[in-house]
């Protein structure tokens, strides 16, 4: 796990190191930028596997240089496809210089966008990645199909900018951060930002399981040449699924999965909620750690009181399971603290996660790499706004019509141009919301994952040099998930995830915790907590409301995400956003309002 940016095209070195500089966070063991006169490329290095080599910028034998973010946990078998390949480290990451150097051997040619598809397709593995291929003068931007390690880019002044983290981009003078109204206004109406927005204007992201060819044209500036789908997920219901003949594979391919994802020379964690998902990880860590050959790992949980169910039911999973189980009560005046560093690292509007920073602060004392459940409830159709579609669809109706920005109006109504920003034509809630197979294929398609929940935990475990792994959306679990029926997944009656809830059953979980309920992260965890912090901040936010007045309607009813909306302003725009946040959070917020 790392920190990955670039400068394409006039390069500056001094640029790529501040944006070194910038994400040390991601990165604290290594740090290091390697240029020539198309291209420089940074790298901070957070060590995993191959501690003592592996070191980035990488370069290949035949004119490459690689930097790379994440893990590719089928490397070992990569490795010994390519025996002739000469090899220089013991890690994951090199084997990406192996795959292109095979494609590029066997075609003399320049390879096209879809030919580099073909040999990313082989990586089974969470990662972003830039290759700089000097023999051919291309560039190669590339994402893991689900999107769980971000890549960020913009253009300035003819150089294209790159990075895992938008604020890395603030490194170049000419790079200055505004709010992107229209993307704002997606977000304010679906809770997420949409399709390949950052809510920063001219900053978008490589799409997930895409790889993007740059080049430059005759004056030194760059362009995006061609791009190709490495893969792309697809709901695919089968006819029929028992629980009887198919629940033990649905299971199988989950601990699969987690075996995978213990792959380390670090220690790993368990992030453990009492929740279904991350219970099921606790479940199966004993036969995974087996299988992996690796040590069990522990677990860590955090809430506000003693008394919190969440709490109570990750003790009892710890103790049935024998796990080491390291828990933290929430401090009643943590979040008031810790609310400028939310909003510097998570990029985005979200207050009710404030848990994270001290969760993932208190596992990166302990271990590097964490385990946790995010994505089972995309894949198995776990929220409760899946119980009824027509009513999601008209909240976000309603709120696009309480907003009297224009772009609301263009989508409702009108179709939008297809590009890097916008994946498709309206974004109205009920263009979504027909039937539960649609939905969960444009959540998917458009950003839930990968602009949300896996923003969440990459920005913020990363906060403390911490990777976080995420099981459920390993290759063999995924495809099973796509198969299920949609009955199997949110049952007319009855439990919702009803088909890993089976999987679950043959396991030895306690039947309490098979059969518990979703419950949302945030509010589960420390309820009180939050409804004080916005208490406290309500003068402040009933002021942020006013501030945004085309914004006002749906900001209203959210009074959450215009606190992290004034939040956004004073940490990502006021003076660039060029440097973290010293100031209250209470300063911050009365900069934005004066």
């Amino acid at each position: 796990m790392c920190g990955i940016g670039g400068m394409f095209g006039h390069p500056d070195a001094a640029v790529v190191h501040r944006m070194n500089a910038l994400l040390h966070h991601r990165g604290p063991d290594g740090n290091a930028v390697w240029s020539d006169e198309q291209i420089s490329l940074g790298h901070t290095r957070l060590a995993i596997v191959d501690l003592g080599g592996s070191s980035q910028p990488m370069n290949g034998s035949k004119n490459e240089v690689l930097i790379a973010n994440g893990e590719i946990y089928n490397f070992s078998q990569i490795r010994s496809e390519h025996p002739h390949y000469p090899w220089m480290t013991q890690g994951d990451s090199e084997v990406i210089l192996a795959l292109h150097q095979s494609a590029k051997s066997k075609d003399y040619r320049t390879l096209s966008a879809t030919q580099h598809a073909e040999w990313i397709s082989k990586l089974n593995g969470m990662y972003a990645f830039a290759l700089w291929d000097a023999d051919s003068k291309r560039l190669l931007l590339a994402r893991d199909p689900m999107g769980i390690k971000p890549l960020l880019r913009t253009i300035v002044d003819g150089s294209l900018l790159f990075a895992s983290e938008s604020k890395a981009l603030r490194a170049h003078e000419g790079h200055i951060p505004k709010i992107d109204e229209e993307a704002m206004v997606a977000r304010l109406a679906w809770e997420y930002p949409l399709d390949g927005t950052t809510l920063l204007k001219g900053v978008t992201q490589v799409r997930p399981g895409t790889v993007e060819v740059w080049q430059l044209d005759s004056k030194g500036n760059a362009h995006l040449a061609s791009k190709a789908t490495i893969e792309s997920q697809h709901v695919d219901p089968a006819p029929s699924w028992s629980p009887e003949s198919d629940a033990s594979h649905l299971l199988e391919t989950f601990v699969e999965g987690v075996s995978e994802r213990l792959m380390s020379d670090v220690p790993v964690g368990i992030v453990l909620s009492g929740g279904l998902d991350s219970s099921l990880v606790a479940a199966v860590a004993h036969e995974a750690a087996e299988r992996a050959h690796q040590p069990v790992p522990a677990c860590w949980t955090v809430a506000e009181s003693e008394e919190n169910p969440d709490w109570i039911a990750a003790e009892e999973v710890a103790s049935h399971f024998d796990l080491g189980h390291h828990q933290h009560i929430l401090e009643p005046d943590s979040f008031d603290a810790l609310l400028p560093d939310l909003s510097w690292h998570g990029e985005d509007l979200d207050v009710t996660v404030l848990f994270f920073q001290p969760l993932f602060q208190k596992m990166s004392q302990h271990v590097t790499v964490g385990l946790c459940g995010q994505g089972a409830d995309e894949l198995h159709a776990g929220y409760p706004r899946y119980r009824d579609l027509q009513q999601h669809g008209a909240q976000i109706d309603a709120r696009l019509a309480s907003m009297s920005h224009p772009f609301a109006r263009q989508l409702e109504h009108e179709k939008l141009p297809q590009n890097d920003a916008w994946y498709a034509e309206r974004h109205a809630g009920t263009s979504h919301t027909e039937s539960l197979e649609q939905f969960l294929q444009f959540e998917l398609d458009h950003g839930q994952l990968s602009n949300f929940q896996l923003r969440l935990v990459d920005r913020h475990s990363m906060a403390h040099s911490l990777e976080v792994r995420v099981p459920f959306l390993s290759s063999s679990h995924r495809q099973a998930s796509h198969r299920l029926p949609m009955k199997w997944r949110l049952p007319s009656e009855g439990e919702e995830k009803a088909a890993l809830r089976a999987a679950a059953s043959l396991t030895s979980l306690p039947r309490n915790i098979v059969s518990r309920p979703k419950l949302p992260a945030g509010r589960a965890t420390s309820p009180r907590l939050i409804d004080t912090l916005l208490e406290e901040f309500k003068p402040q936010t009933d002021a942020l409301v006013h501030r945004y007045p085309l914004l006002s309607g749906a900001l209203k009813t959210q009074p959450e995400i215009a606190l992290g909306l004034g939040l956004f302003e004073a940490v990502h725009i006021l003076d660039r956003g060029s440097q973290k946040p010293t100031g209250s959070a209470l300063d911050l917020l009365n900069e934005v309002i004066g």
